[in-house]
């Protein structure tokens, strides 16, 4: 099992982002997280991510429970996991060929990625994964020079580069054009089916969710609304999911009306 996640509950502030929520994901399946805004769809990502710690239940990660784990040895298992930012955090000034290298900084010694700061380590690999993404004329431009969707596409080359285990990404494509977004979409699955990857994406273009992913977790109010594979969610199962989307609060996900939502 690469995630179980058990009774989990996420506050962030005032805000119950999840709700004592159950989950598991084996090795190497390919799943997207769906739901409306303020659902609960980052939140979960991060948890996973171990980028926040769940103030209530239990995660399991690659066989461990991170937070019980010392510092340095949750941080050997966060190189273990790549994730894909939305907006990707990378310095302007950061040329592109860095910021893909970076993805192994975890694998490296400091020495070595401070070395790689200075002169790129492994130009034609980076450029490589770039290849994949259409961007390997970017690689010695600043990333203060790319738009929104090239950003992410360099956010994409950088988890191609790590080959992590498992790879979690939060909405990787939102910035992109359709055709750019479904190529992007077909890379990933094909890298994780190719390296038995486990492989989770939130997405809010559900198009885009059923056409590339075999398993689809709905998220409402911050707990799992349904859980099927691609071929079973119907129409009235998203039109519940999304049901009174825009009546949502945008202070706590648990505000949101509680709608019956039809089983696989």
């Amino acid at each position: 099992m690469s995630i179980r996640v058990q009774g989990a509950s996420v506050r962030h502030g005032q805000v119950q982002a999840l709700s004592a929520l159950d989950l598991q994901i084996g090795q190497g399946e390919r799943v997207a997280i769906i739901g409306p805004s303020g659902a609960g769809k980052s939140s979960l990502l991060h948890l996973m991510a171990t980028a926040v710690p769940p103030s209530g239940g239990r995660l399991e990660l690659l066989g461990e429970q991170p937070w019980v784990l010392s510092a340095r040895a949750r941080q050997r298992l966060r190189a273990r996991v790549g994730l894909v930012h939305q907006a990707p955090p990378l310095p302007p000034r950061q040329r592109v060929v860095t910021a893909v290298l970076a993805g192994r900084l975890g694998q490296w010694g400091t020495l070595r990625g401070l070395l790689n700061l200075i002169h790129p380590g492994d130009i034609p690999g980076a450029r490589a994964a770039l290849a994949e993404l259409g961007m390997a004329d970017k690689l010695f431009a600043q990333c203060g020079q790319l738009s929104g969707g090239q950003l992410q596409r360099v956010g994409i080359a950088r988890a191609l580069y790590q080959r992590p285990e498992v790879l979690l990404t939060d909405e990787p494509v939102s910035a992109m054009d359709p055709v750019l977004a479904d190529h992007s979409l077909a890379l990933l699955n094909r890298h994780a089916q190719a390296h038995g990857v486990t492989l989770v994406a939130s997405l809010h273009a559900v198009e885009l969710a059923l056409a590339h992913f075999p398993r689809i977790v709905g998220i409402r109010a911050g707990q799992v609304a349904f859980d099927c594979p691609a071929a079973a969610v119907s129409e009235a199962m998203l039109d519940a999911l999304y049901a009174n989307e825009q009546l949502a609060s945008p202070v706590a996900s648990t505000a949101s009306p509680q709608v019956q939502i039809p089983r696989c």
